[in-house]
């Protein structure tokens, strides 16, 4: 009989009996899963480059072209723990083929965009798809590789993400050589089609069902989309008056009343969550102490992460004199590790405990973030690769064990909870770093030099705290 992952049906009976899928279907399922995450993942990325052509074929003004990102990333913030909770309801595989194909369809509407307002509204329903995509994504891995293999399934998940993240402006180039800006989304409408189609054959559906009576109530999503929507507007406008370092800008007071508005409705929606079960947004698996440490971990990671992706450009273009495509190879050697590194970390997963592969790493990134802090004044090529090399050893090594845990720590019938709260830990995180980037460049402007390094050196911090908070997990096992 083969080994099963049993999770808890309501009334607390056993779940259904599951340990993946059999070959040859799990292949054509990691296929459908890998492809479905980096056309999402690529598509927060991809248009950055082409921005200015749809500024001026559209008419359009900068500040209006970056709605074109904006968009899409509000969509997905807003809908992502909303559609995790709709996938523990009605079932992963439904929510991620429905979401593939809002995707495809509004990929094609982009493509087909004559004006911005056309365009943004087609961006913000290719994110509602998008957010289909990746709420449930590490869920159906869960499903789809059994537990002997499930480390693995996890780390090729992470990789996939990793390179998606960095290929969206090369890619982008290599379309835009050849072609107009329509076809970044028109590309997705073959790959959208063809996900679909072996989709509907190889994903699984649920093994278990979800408690009865449970609902989602549209003020909660609401609320839900209003509290990151709201953090996510202000932290954005903070950060382009970081950006726009001598240029005119508004007033401080609106990103920070947009911040304390999304902070003070994220309290009432909090509140509300209190009082249900299962929460839409999961605090009940805030209650689990492994989760809770693992999810602290995630955040202090991808802060850390976040403070050195904005951080470097600024110091290498700047401070050091690299060319952009000087800096671009050289902020390149971090993803590729990480690329490098997942497989391993994949199989380490279950040899070892994953609080201590994830505190190991840790330990390396900050290593990394402060050797990249304490740059002489004219280092060598070398000198700077080899400690993005570092960092991104470390973000690998990190990176798989802690979604493992993450993933496997929640109850089975609560797997597409624990996957939006995933992707929640990781841009909550992001969204931390990207403020904390903002204060340190309106007291020390990047362009004295000093923002930088002061900015390395605290996300060396957050990644030293957050080694902290995986090796406690040690306890919790």
């Amino acid at each position: 009989m083969r080994r099963t992952e049993e999770g808890r049906a309501p009334g607390g009976g056993a779940a259904p009996l599951h340990d993946g899928l059999e070959q040859p279907q799990r292949n054509r399922a990691v296929m459908v899963i890998m492809l479905g995450i980096a056309m999402a993942v690529l598509d927060g990325t991809i248009v950055n480059l082409a921005l200015p052509a749809i500024g001026e074929e559209l008419q359009a003004s900068p500040a209006g072209a970056i709605w074109v990102v904006n968009a899409y990333q509000l969509a997905v913030l807003g809908l992502l723990l909303p559609l995790a909770t709709l996938g523990d309801l009605v079932g992963y595989r439904r929510v991620y083929l429905w979401g593939t194909a809002l995707f495809t369809l509004a990929s094609l509407g982009c493509a087909l965009a004559g004006s911005l307002p056309l365009l943004v509204a087609m961006r913000v329903l290719q994110g509602l798809g998008a957010a289909g995509l990746m709420s449930v994504n590490t869920a159906i891995v869960r499903l789809v590789f059994p537990r002997r293999l499930l480390g693995r399934g996890i780390a090729l998940n992470s990789m996939v993400v990793a390179t998606s993240s960095v290929a969206g402006p090369t890619l982008a180039a290599v379309i835009l050589a050849a072609a107009s800006w329509p076809w970044l989304f028109a590309i997705n409408v073959p790959l959208g089609l063809f996900v679909l189609w072996l989709g509907r054959r190889a994903l699984p559906a649920n093994p278990w069902r979800a408690p009865g009576g449970v609902r989602i109530v549209g003020l909660d999503v609401v609320l839900n989309a209003l509290m990151f929507g709201l953090v996510f507007l202000g932290v954005d406008s903070l950060g382009t008056r970081a950006d726009l370092a001598g240029a005119p800008r508004g007033p401080l007071w609106v990103p920070l009343a947009e911040i304390a508005a999304g902070l003070l409705v994220g309290v009432a929606y909090v509140r509300r969550q209190l009082r249900q079960s299962p929460p839409l947004f999961p605090l009940d698996l805030l209650r689990i102490p492994v989760f809770a440490l693992s999810m602290c971990t995630s955040v202090g990671a991808f802060c850390a992460q976040m403070l050195a992706y904005i951080a470097l450009p600024f110091l290498l273009l700047g401070g050091l004199g690299r060319s952009h495509l000087e800096a671009g190879l050289l902020i390149t050697a971090w993803p590729l590790a990480i690329v490098a590194v997942a497989p391993l970390a994949g199989r380490l997963i279950g040899r070892y405990p994953g609080g201590l592969l994830g505190g190991a790493g840790l330990a390396l990134l900050a290593s990394g973030l402060a050797l990249l802090a304490a740059l002489p004044a004219q280092p060598s090529d070398a000198d700077i690769a080899w400690r993005m090399a570092l960092c991104g050893i470390g973000f690998g090594l990190f990176q798989s064990p802690n979604n493992h845990i993450i993933v496997t720590s929640a109850p089975a019938h609560r797997s597409g909870g624990a996957s939006g709260m995933l992707g929640t830990a990781r841009l909550t995180g992001q969204t931390l770093g990207a403020v904390l980037v903002a204060i340190i460049f309106s007291v020390w402007p990047p362009t004295d030099g000093h923002g930088p390094f002061v900015a390395l050196g605290l996300a060396a911090a957050c990644a030293a705290a957050a080694a902290v908070s995986s090796s406690l997990r040690q306890r919790e096992v």
